[in-house]
């Protein structure tokens, strides 16, 4: 937003507290006098002017903040906790692409004079700006706009904080006709007293911070792409332009990351997926639907047949539930209404149905005016519903009511959201002691979702997906011995495809939202159980406040894959709420009745996802017991076919997927097609192999490795398969991906 700012009338510098010195504590322990007044940068100035160059920014008990404020107003602790973030802290490079968004707002507002600002956050690899312009930005923009960025980085201008009033700050975002940040004020900021700004140069923005001391300090930088989006990203609201960009502290990590951006694409599961015949999505069939192709369905079968055999080592019992159930059974268990808006409509068995769902929904809203219920009423009684005793004179609640006891007489339906609830009533359809305990119950069980198009994104974002789900059912006793066991599980499952790098989240409540179900008692216990688990199994993890379930902690398994993007696919559940909403019980050693607790465990996450993600991870390549195709025997010539189909024969009783190319091509050719294949294995077949009983065997990684008679060929594959060796072609040597060390936080309010 371009705006003259006044240089003392927003509140800058006017609010530092009165000391003559004040205290300092370092990380190393040791406390030091500093003037009033003295900032971070202060700070780092005195200890050497190479570490104030370096510094980007500073943390105070954990808090992110800008290295050139007062540090006095920034914390009333004595001394004050400080710790200086350089270049080389992970979480600094955060702050570094948050501000290169403002300076990339900032230039847009150069080249396309007028436009509209909306939001810029910072993201896992980089930072967008939403921008509310009619001339739509392309690729060709690009250099224009990144030679203002330069011009702007070369002036090395500071981010200077000030703050008004709520009054003050949306007169000075009219006087600067952004509607968009009025309208987010007025309405989205409605409870803040008082609003932060951030000036650069001509340059203002409505932003919480924190930001580099200057622009100068942007050493390299790169925009990578544009797209479509909506305020705040309701598809009701305007539609807007999105700016997607990243930077970094050094050219050579940037082009690190870059070229594994490149890498990435290359790996694009929707276009191996189409190349190599694995899935497809048909619009006849519809939107987020993922159809599995042959080799795609080969590959999930090997999966499920895994860990199905898996289950069954470790006393799970398999069971089935169909795709709908009824809504009254996700009302118990909260998944509706909490996440309708994520699920398809309910199915009504009556056709004012649906008429009666949207009337409500207008009642909780407060949006039913009068003539609208009168047209509600007229509709009802043409789809054969008579409200003859319908409070029309009553409050909300009341009409409410009615209409609820209408529907409860209904048959209402739900395309089932979750497994768990259909698992509860498996649970409840036989009496249980403690004896019986623990119970656990697996299912490949598929659920939908409604995504936004917009959203959806190959196998990753889909409608419809299969979870390998289960639900265990235990005495409080039995929690942390079962958790540990469904952990081991899941580590089980990740290392049998080669992802050993991860790091666990320990995803908790915000106590400060009301989307959770239970008690603040049942939700300490079910952390603090969690917690436990995590510190004495060794593993390494991080806590996350506001990624919990709506109804209990989680630990996730968030995996790097090959070339260092991290993806979150397993995870286990502690619920000690779903129990308690459907009143499940065991009778105990005491002849009493006791709730049981539930774990909800999905290592592979959904099949969809996870079977997306290896594609992208093995760029398609899969190890040898996952390959679709694991041999493929290439006659020199025609004249080798029946030795051919005999090897394949032999081949395929030791229980390979092996083909025979039949092609009137030349042995290269034939090679050639098979490693643009991806398959694990040639034999090639010649006079001499044939007169040998053997074949020359050629590996898709190693190459040649020369003949060895089908019995020994045999048993090396059988070994490679069986042990679920995994030859990974490409090591990455530089993550260029985000892991965690940013805050989405660091954006406008």
């Amino acid at each position: 937003m371009f705006r003259a700012a006044p240089r003392n009338g927003g509140r800058a510098a006017t609010n530092q507290k009165v000391f003559a010195t004040m205290q300092i504590q370092l990380p190393d322990g040791s406390i030091k006098d500093y003037p009033a007044g003295s900032s971070a940068l202060d700070v780092a100035r005195s200890i050497g002017e190479r570490l104030a160059n370096a510094t980007i920014a500073a943390e105070i008990n954990g808090q992110i903040v800008d290295a050139n404020r007062p540090l006095t107003d920034l914390t009333d602790a004595d001394p004050i906790p400080l710790k200086l973030l350089t270049t080389k802290d992970p979480a600094a490079i955060g702050v570094l692409r948050h501000s290169c968004a403002h300076v990339m707002a900032r230039a847009v507002m150069r080249v396309f004079p007028g436009v509209g600002l909306a939001f810029g956050p910072t993201t896992g690899n980089g930072y967008y700006y939403d921008f509310d312009l009619q001339t739509p930005i392309s690729e060709e923009d690009f250099p224009r706009i990144e030679a203002e960025m330069e011009e702007i980085i070369k002036t090395a201008e500071p981010f200077e904080r000030f703050s008004l009033s709520r009054d003050e700050a949306v007169k000075f975002v009219q006087g600067m006709n952004q509607e968009l940040k009025t309208e987010h004020i007025e309405t989205g900021l409605a409870d803040h007293s008082s609003l932060s700004f951030y000036r650069q140069g001509e340059f203002v923005d409505l932003c919480r911070g924190p930001h580099i001391p200057d622009a100068g300090r942007i050493k390299a930088f790169k925009l990578l792409s544009v797209a479509g989006a909506y305020w705040k990203g309701d598809a009701n609201n305007r539609h807007l332009q999105r700016l997607y960009g990243t930077a970094f502290f050094d050219k050579k990590d940037l082009q690190a990351h870059l070229d594994l951006v490149e890498e990435a694409r290359r790996r694009d599961h929707r276009v191996l997926g189409k190349q190599h015949g694995l899935f497809t999505i048909s619009n006849d069939v519809g939107q987020g639907m993922c159809l599995w192709l042959p080799k795609g369905a080969t590959v999930r079968a090997l999966l499920e047949d895994f860990i199905k055999q898996e289950l069954l080592r470790r006393g799970y019992e398999p069971v089935y539930s169909p795709h709908v159930g009824r809504v009254e059974l996700y009302e118990i268990s909260g998944h509706f209404p909490y996440y309708r808006d994520s699920q398809f409509a309910p199915i009504f068995g009556h056709p004012a149905g649906q008429l009666v769902d949207n009337w409500k929904q207008m009642l909780v809203a407060n949006e039913l005016t009068e003539k609208f219920e009168g047209d509600f009423l007229a509709t009802a009684l043409d789809l054969g519903c008579a409200f003859n005793d319908y409070p029309r004179s009553a409050n909300n609640d009341e009409k409410l009511t009615y209409l609820s006891k209408w529907e409860k007489q209904q048959e209402r339906y739900l395309l089932k959201p979750m497994n768990c609830p259909h698992h509860v009533q498996m649970y409840k359809a036989i009496p249980r002691s403690y004896r019986d305990l623990p119970v656990r119950l697996a299912e490949f069980g598929t659920v939908y979702r409604h995504e936004q198009s917009g959203e959806l994104n190959g196998m990753l974002r889909v409608r419809g997906l299969t979870q390998d789900d289960a639900h265990l059912f235990c005495t409080p006793e039995q929690v942390e011995q079962e958790f540990k066991d469904t952990l081991d599980l899941v580590k089980y499952v990740l290392s049998s495809v080669g992802l050993e790098d991860y790091r666990v989240q320990l995803s908790k409540r915000d106590p400060n939202s009301d989307k959770y179900v239970g008690s603040p008692e049942l939700w300490d216990n079910a952390e603090s159980t969690l917690r436990r688990v995590l510190q004495e199994s060794g593993l390494n993890f991080t806590e996350c406040e506001g990624e919990a379930a709506f109804y209990g902690p989680k630990a996730d398994f968030m995996v790097r894959d090959a070339i260092g993007r991290e993806w979150q696919l397993g995870t286990v559940q502690l619920d000690y709420n779903l129990p308690e909403r459907f009143k499940l019980e065991y009778v105990g050693a005491d002849n009493a009745t006791h709730r049981p607790v539930m774990i909800h465990r999905a290592p592979f996450g959904s099949m969809e996802r996870f079977v997306g993600m290896l594609i992208e991870h093995f760029a398609a390549a899969f190890p040898l017991w996952l390959a679709p195709e694991q041999v493929r025997i290439l006659g020199l010539n025609d004249e080798m076919l029946p030795y051919c189909d005999e090897v394949k024969k032999q081949f395929q009783q030791a229980g390979f997927r092996v083909t025979v190319d039949r092609q009137s091509a030349n042995v290269k050719k034939k090679i050639r097609d098979a490693q643009l294949d991806l398959v694990p294995y040639m034999l090639v077949i010649g006079p001499k192999d044939r007169d040998q009983g053997g074949v020359s065997v050629r590996d898709r990684i190693e190459g040649d490795l020369g003949f060895l008679t089908v019995a020994d060929a045999i048993t090396k594959l059988t070994a490679e398969r069986d042990q679920r060796i995994i030859r990974q072609a490409i090591k990455r040597s530089f993550s260029g991906f985000g892991d965690g060390g940013e805050s989405a936080s660091q954006e406008g309010y």
